[in-house]
């Protein structure tokens, strides 16, 4: 995997995505679920960005908003240098081409009246690619390409196993032949031996397919590091780290990225038994009631009374690691 590129693919911009809370008979909005709250970061042709967090933080929403399932409160989303924030639902059909998008649940995103040809064509159909013998090749050569048996087409997705459909969707989001997939946890519902086979498919496709980008969104870290170039942690709708992988497990800065870190068990035991372990105090705040200022600070060990007042920007302190801290 290359951090070389020849161009910015995927520029987001203080993208925000909030729900209104409505209450009574006129559903009256009352509130806002800041889902996403100011998300800024790039992805170049040919590279992996992971963006984990753990469950609620908003990285979910955000590769919705970026393919447009959710339409952004605000924000800016430039994908191939083409303002997509607010294009229209006719203008997505072509745009929707080139971005893909790997689904979580490879048992409940798989239409179970269609058999497997059928949804690994669909795209073709929907976007007008290959007629009669062409379309029938352009599927066989997709279930070759994930490592399946073309003769399996015409099975339905309850005769498959759970890597399987995965790599049935996996060959769905290759059909339109993308420069992006958002991948949205597209291993956290298989099993651990599957995992590793899906995670060498989608490195194996990135060779073949030089300028294929990916959008990695995860809470493991250790998927996370394998897989990705550059990584970003969210923490209730904001990034608050963002640097090259290798960097930010050898050396992580944000007081949450380096709770995170000490989670994450290690294979030698002496190492696991004399490095220290950061146990956060509380809860997840609300993103209906978040705190003012820094968002992390209720929980964090180094917050000062300025970190409940100040919201800390995103900036670069050096070689590209940006941090979201005033304490750093």
């Amino acid at each position: 995997m290359s951090t070389e590129s020849n161009g910015t693919i995927l520029d987001v911009a203080d993208l925000k995505m909030y729900f209104p809370v409505t209450r009574g008979l006129l559903r009256k909005k009352v509130a806002d679920v800041k889902a996403v709250d100011g998300v800024t970061f790039k992805l170049k042709k040919g590279e992996t960005l992971g963006l984990v967090g753990e469950s609620g933080c908003g990285k979910t929403t955000v590769g919705r908003c970026i393919i447009r399932l959710y339409q952004p409160t605000s924000g800016r989303i430039l994908f191939l240098g083409k303002d997509i924030t607010t294009a229209r639902e006719e203008d997505m059909k072509e745009v929707r081409a080139k971005i893909a998008l790997i689904f979580q649940d490879p048992y409940s995103s798989l239409d179970p009246r269609q058999n497997a040809g059928s949804i690994v064509g669909e795209p073709l159909k929907i976007h007008s690619i290959g007629q009669g013998s062409e379309y029938s090749d352009r599927v066989e050569k997709l279930f070759r390409i994930v490592g399946l048996d073309p003769v399996m087409k015409d099975r339905y997705p309850h005769q498959f196993s759970g890597g399987q459909r995965q790599r049935i969707g996996v060959a769905r989001a290759l059909a339109s032949e993308p420069s992006l997939i958002v991948c949205d946890e597209p291993i956290s519902a298989l099993d651990v031996s599957i995992q590793a086979q899906i995670i060498n498919l989608l490195q194996e496709l990135q060779e073949e397919f030089h300028d294929l980008s990916y959008l990695f969104i995860a809470h493991d870290l250790s998927v996370v590091r394998h897989i990705s170039d550059r990584v970003a942690v969210m923490y209730l709708g904001h990034i608050v780290e963002i640097t090259d992988s290798q960097a930010l497990y050898k050396n992580p800065l944000h007081p949450y990225t380096k709770a995170l870190l000490s989670a994450v068990p290690i294979a030698d035991p002496f190492v696991e038994e004399t490095r220290e372990r950061i146990v956060l105090k509380g809860e997840v705040p609300s993103p209906l009631n978040p705190p003012t200022g820094c968002t992390f600070h209720p929980r964090c060990f180094i917050a000062t009374k300025e970190c409940s007042e100040v919201i800390p920007p995103l900036r670069d302190v050096g070689e590209g690691h940006e941090v979201a801290c005033i304490k750093i």
